[in-house]
């Protein structure tokens, strides 16, 4: 629930969770609106940023042709049966400033972008599959990314119990922006440059819900990014992934 909305930038994707909506009152994803908030926790990117934790105020929607979740959205323009195909976008906000920390005095700061482009869904027996791919449209990063991703739900009534799995491939310039690069201009004698290339980074997430009675659900998520070595081994990069967990709880409109 505007999970985004943080310093700390977590990289939390919610896969196919929104072909599970339904009307039914016992339903772990309500269709509509639910408004809450969530508390979310993890680790920071960058070796001068801190572990915190954040309460956060939001509101996430469910329809049957648009999704929404804070930072990010998706419209249908294609939905029968076990296909989906959507047009995708999404604020990425800007995740490094120089003038925060002095450790990082230097650097250039990271603002923030749109980003745009499209995915699909696709659902198994017993699973969801789901892929897309989005590009910077404001300039800033000029940088892509793709993200491959399989969810494994376990519904029982009015319990959601979904662990998933997948693979976020980055261009050169996504990684080398918001991801470690060092530029020349940037370097110094204790900050070698650094240049990440394109990066192939491995993930894997548990997202649950479950629903008290008609208005009311609580949701939890856990996430973690195992970092491609060429993220790892950057001089400001601080930890081998990147790790986040987070509650929540939402009123049904």
């Amino acid at each position: 629930m505007a999970l985004s909305a943080i310093p700390a930038q977590a990289e939390i994707d919610f896969g196919s969770l929104d072909f599970l909506a339904s009307d039914n009152p016992q339903s772990p994803i309500p269709s509509g609106l639910i408004v809450g908030g969530v508390v979310l926790g993890g680790q920071a990117r960058y070796q001068a940023q801190d572990a915190a934790i954040y309460a956060i105020p939001g509101l996430i929607y469910f329809g049957d042709r648009l999704m929404y979740l804070g930072d990010r959205a998706r419209y249908y323009f294609y939905k029968e049966n076990k296909l989906g195909l959507y047009a995708y976008g999404r604020v990425r906000f800007g995740n490094l400033d120089p003038e925060d920390h002095a450790a990082l005095a230097g650097m250039i700061k990271r603002k923030g972008q749109l980003e745009a482009g499209v995915g699909l869904n696709y659902a198994l027996p017993f699973a969801l599959l789901s892929m897309r791919v989005s590009s910077d449209i404001t300039g800033n990063s000029k940088g892509q990314e793709a993200l491959f991703w399989t969810d494994f739900p376990i519904v029982r009534d009015n319990l959601l119990i979904m662990p998933g799995m997948g693979v976020m491939v980055r261009s050169s310039k996504m990684a080398n922006y918001y991801f470690g690069g060092v530029s020349a201009q940037e370097a110094s004698s204790s900050r070698p440059s650094w240049d990440t290339g394109s990066t192939v980074s491995p993930m894997m997430a548990i997202i649950s819900s479950y629903r008290f009675n008609k208005s009311w659900i609580g949701m939890a998520a856990v996430n973690y990014e195992l970092y491609d070595k060429n993220i790892q081994n950057s001089p400001i990069v601080q930890h081998r992934g990147e790790f986040y967990a987070g509650l929540g709880l939402g009123y049904i409109w």
